[in-house]
């Protein structure tokens, strides 16, 4: 049975307003929060049926549907309605004479937001509207929160983070972008399932930090009493899977970083990481252009397009330069290990780099290109040969032992892949251990740990293996055209928002 019409009593606050009418359907015998509605049908399957229907046409086709009510329109005893679910919207039309006086004066009074199942059937409207003529509805979650009447895009962009629910509600195409976001997923997995891959899962509480050089997130076990890492990445347990025999697998895991907040970085956020025994950096540089390359096609329907203005193209080959080519490419400058560490150390505070006491000549050499190239990099583009300073993980270059065989792919000016042969000499790889340690006790944060386990595994043998890393929100920022990794993460990470006097919170405490 439907509610006596709500009091008309005047308020400010729409909250407030819409409490009472909770308090009067409750005591009307309506209960405002059903447990299930039965659907027969999705708005969009609806519309793919019968969108072809010519104006003014009338069908005797009856669903069931239900969504939010987002748009109510009176006309006298005539009403229209929109009414959206996940796959799309529709117009509802309720009439007086349809629905009866009761039943009419409680559909006029539902609010924006509402969640309502509807039965009717399917017209079309002389100006060409598919809609639902109602016979029926239900009211199956009152909104107590009125949605915003206009979204103001950038003005509003914190508030569009932190209640991603309601920029979901509004913005249809922040909707596309995470739908789009789950697709390349899928695409990922199927094309590695196909290539022989194993998907694995590894811990994400880690007794030593390792994988990557950053500063991790602490915690503490109770019962074992004693701290745990949440996982800075997944590599160390990867490789000793293929110690363990698996010769390909790979892991779309969260990582977690305690670093700064930018366009470019949140705390947690999502990787791509494989492995496969037997192969090189070379190997990976194939790997990841085929399989980038079959994702942008899938998703965009071209290998070249637009992102931030400006143009990319994914058409394979990709341009491929040693990290000391780029410099001198796209930097001119002429940078090497036969120069004097000083003369590095002039070239890198040219380009703003705030240089350590520590920096050796490798570490001077990858910020300068970090400084002074990378943003220039429209791509994509492999970077290779990365100074061994920085690649503790990585195999050296057999004829320049000062360089690792190690790649990046580079794409509107930001790192989207991590790649190389992995070192597999155990005691070559606890010598970079040690040194990593001298260098945290010289005062860098981000330092690897010396992780005794996995030169343990080391020991067992590890088979000359390829390895690469893909960051899959910056994937998806290129391929969504989105500047900030806030707009492809659903819920980023935001600094606390100031509490506010909440009339529904409020009204429970006194209850």
């Amino acid at each position: 049975m439907a509610p006596e019409k709500p009091g008309s009593e005047e308020t400010t606050d729409p909250i407030v307003v819409r409490l009472r009418r909770l308090e009067e359907l409750k005591a009307s015998g309506v209960e405002p929060y059903k447990k299930k509605f039965a659907r027969t049908a999705l708005i969009a399957s609806i519309r793919k049926q019968f969108e072809g229907i010519d104006p003014g046409s009338v069908t005797d086709a009856k669903f069931s549907i239900a969504g939010r009510l987002i748009a109510l329109r009176t006309h006298g005893k005539a009403s229209f309605a929109d009414l959206k679910d996940g796959s799309g919207k529709i117009q509802l039309f309720a009439s007086f004479d349809l629905l009866g006086e009761r039943d009419y004066e409680f559909f006029t009074n539902l609010d924006i937001g509402d969640i309502v199942g509807v039965t009717g059937t399917v017209f079309k409207t002389r100006r060409g509207e598919l809609s639902i003529r109602v016979e029926s509805f239900e009211l199956l979650s009152k909104s107590l929160r009125p949605l915003p009447e206009k979204w103001h895009g950038l003005k509003d962009v914190e508030i569009r983070y932190r209640q991603r629910y309601v920029d979901l509600l509004m913005n249809d195409d922040v909707k596309q972008v995470f739908l789009t976001r789950s697709k390349i997923i899928s695409l990922i997995r199927k094309f590695l399932e196909e290539k022989g891959y194993v998907e694995v899962e590894t811990p994400m509480l880690h007794p030593i930090p390792g994988g990557a050089s950053a500063r991790p997130f602490i915690t503490h076990h109770n019962a074992l009493d004693m701290d745990l890492y949440l996982r800075i990445a997944p590599e160390l347990y990867l490789k000793r899977l293929i110690v363990g025999g698996f010769e390909k697998v790979y892991e779309l895991n969260r990582n977690f970083r305690n670093e700064g907040i930018s366009v470019k970085h949140n705390p947690e956020f999502t990787m791509l990481e494989l492995y496969e025994a037997y192969a090189d950096y070379v190997d990976m540089m194939d790997l990841i252009e085929e399989l980038i390359t079959h994702v942008v096609l899938e998703i965009k329907g071209t290998l070249q397009f637009e992102y931030q203005g400006v143009m990319l193209n994914f058409e394979r080959p990709w341009k491929r330069l040693t990290m000391i080519e780029a410099i001198r490419e796209y930097a001119g400058e002429e940078v090497s290990f036969e120069m004097d560490i000083e003369d590095l150390r002039l070239v890198a505070l040219k380009y703003g780099v705030d240089v350590k006491p520590y920096f050796g000549k490798g570490k001077l050499i990858t910020e300068i290109f970090e400084k002074a190239v990378e943003a220039k990099i429209a791509g994509p583009v492999i970077i290779y040969d990365y100074p061994l300073e920085v690649s503790p993980l990585a195999r050296k270059k057999a004829d320049n032992p000062e360089f690792v065989e190690r790649f990046e792919v580079i794409a509107a000016g930001r790192e989207i892949v991590n790649a190389f042969s992995e070192l597999n000499d155990p005691i070559d790889q606890a010598k970079r251990f040690f040194d990593q340690v001298k260098l945290a006790e010289a005062g860098d944060e981000e330092a690897q740990r010396f992780d005794y386990d996995y030169i343990r595994a080391l020991e067992y043998g590890l088979p000359p293996t390829g390895g690469a890393g893909l960051g899959i929100d910056r994937l998806v920022m290129l391929l969504t055209d989105r500047y900030s990794i806030r707009e492809v993460i659903l819920f980023p990470h935001l600094r606390p928002e100031e509490s506010e006097e909440d009339p529904v919170i409020e009204k429970a405490r006194q209850d």
